[in-house]
């Protein structure tokens, strides 16, 4: 059976979850292609930017509850529905990592992080999901060392998914907008440049770039696609969706295999 691969998927607002367009369409042709060329997962773990903690936090629970972390939305959003079952041996090999140092937390849940994007590349929810979450006192690096202590997860059928966006600046968002400001062009074709060369040094010293504040202002988004480099030392990138919008948003994804 092949590795699995690692992913990181730009989200953007929690309207992608109703919406039916280019982007939403693209998420859904490479959910498809994953389960064509690899098989379906045993299970999935998911770094998602709304579990934005201080500690390694780790779901362990038969039916992880979805939540809707996000308010002020049309009704229709709140009425989607993505209720996938969790995996306890997933989350117990995560626990049994050395110096990971994760602890079991169920207070969260399945957040639109996670669920919608999900809605479009894995609509059925039948496969396993365990969220982990980033944990906002590790430096870029340590972020990276994390995600090299998840790697193995991948030949033991598991796919690993970071959920952030390269640029998120909601201080700035223009919500008619639909293209990008010259600051969050630069950085995305600075950020994806890097990934498909596999510098991933310059990724993870994103801060180096002089419109770094201007497009991370908080890590929160950034730092899943740290996450999933280190988990996958894969030099074949698909980079999908690579369009920014809302001045201050990027929903550039990157598909990485062996």
């Amino acid at each position: 059976m092949k590795t699995m691969p690692a992913l990181f998927v730009g989200h953007g607002s929690p309207m992608i979850a109703i919406d039916d367009n280019n982007i939403t369409r693209k998420m859904s042709e490479i959910g498809n292609q994953i389960i064509r060329d690899y098989g379906k997962p045993k299970a999935i773990l998911v770094i998602s930017a709304h579990w934005y903690k201080n500690r390694t936090l780790i779901q362990k629970t038969d039916n992880p509850k979805q939540i809707f972390d996000m308010y002020g939305f049309p009704k229709a959003l709140y009425d989607v529905k993505y209720q996938p079952k969790g995996c306890a041996e997933l989350s117990d090999a995560i626990l049994a990592m050395k110096n990971l140092g994760a602890e079991v937390d169920n207070t969260w849940g399945i957040d639109h992080g996670t669920w919608s994007p999900f809605v479009h590349m894995f609509p059925e929810a039948k496969i396993p999901i365990v969220q982990l979450s980033v944990n906002g006192v590790l430096t870029p690096e340590q972020c990276y060392e994390v995600g090299k202590q998840l790697a193995p997860l991948r030949k033991q059928r598991y796919l690993i998914i970071g959920s952030g966006n390269v640029v998120h600046n909601l201080r700035l968002v223009n919500w008619d907008s639909n293209h990008g400001s010259p600051e969050t062009i630069a950085f995305n074709d600075y950020i994806t440049e890097a990934v498909e060369r596999r510098d991933d040094e310059k990724v993870i010293n994103f801060t180096l770039h002089k419109n770094s504040r201007y497009s991370v202002p908080t890590s929160d988004h950034f730092l899943p696609l740290l996450y999933v480099l280190g988990a996958s030392d894969g030099k074949k990138i698909t980079t999908f969706n690579n369009h920014c919008e809302l001045d201050s948003m990027a929903m550039t994804s990157y598909l990485i295999e062996e």
